[in-house]
């Protein structure tokens, strides 16, 4: 077997015990072996500001930068706040697609999990997400999309889902992941 693809996560609620963790959490457990995971932290970024963008950007910037880069695939796992993404998420996608042309997200495989404790499924920020997504060049799974409403009631706090038919649809999505990031993987 060749090396599995890493993929990193970036989630999108900084709340200890965020129910887009617990989705997270979930997804990792359901994956095939074909994938590895590690989970990109985004709530110490300082606001993108291009005047910082020099020879010594922030620290925590190339941190950043430096953990996405070799990455084959990136996992957002966004809630969903004023139909759309929390700010810490778009400041991520910001840095990390920066210096113009030369960012470490330009390019990569991507996908998109959106929750919410709600009944709306958190279309409204996967939407705007893939928006930014298709300008960084980042291909991103269509199929299967995931939207989860009532998040609390699925999956637990410790990352297991509640019941056969999400865990079968979740299963899903991590195993289409897998093939979506062999397939366009950068080289």
């Amino acid at each position: 077997m060749s090396e599995p693809y890493e993929i990193a996560i970036l989630v999108g609620s900084l709340r200890k015990g965020s129910f887009s963790r617990r989705l997270g959490d979930a997804l990792v457990k359901l994956a095939p072996d074909t994938l590895t995971f590690k989970y990109v932290e985004i709530g110490e970024l300082p606001y993108y500001n291009e005047d910082l963008e020099n020879e010594t950007p922030p620290a925590a910037w190339t941190t950043f930068r430096d953990a996405i880069a070799p990455v084959d695939g990136v996992l957002f796992i966004t809630p969903e706040y004023n139909r759309s993404i929390p700010a810490v998420l778009k400041n991520a996608v910001d840095v990390g697609s920066r210096p113009y042309a030369a960012g470490v997200l330009n390019g990569k495989p991507a996908a998109i999990a959106a929750q919410t404790p709600g009944t709306m499924g958190a279309f409204g920020a996967a939407h705007h997400l893939r928006q930014m997504l298709v300008a960084l060049g980042m291909p991103t799974m269509a199929h299967p999309e995931l939207y989860i409403a009532k998040t609390h009631e699925l999956v637990t706090e410790d990352g297991n889902v509640t019941n056969e038919g999400t865990e079968a649809f979740l299963k899903s999505f991590v195993d289409a992941l897998a093939v979506w990031v062999g397939k366009h993987k950068q080289s």
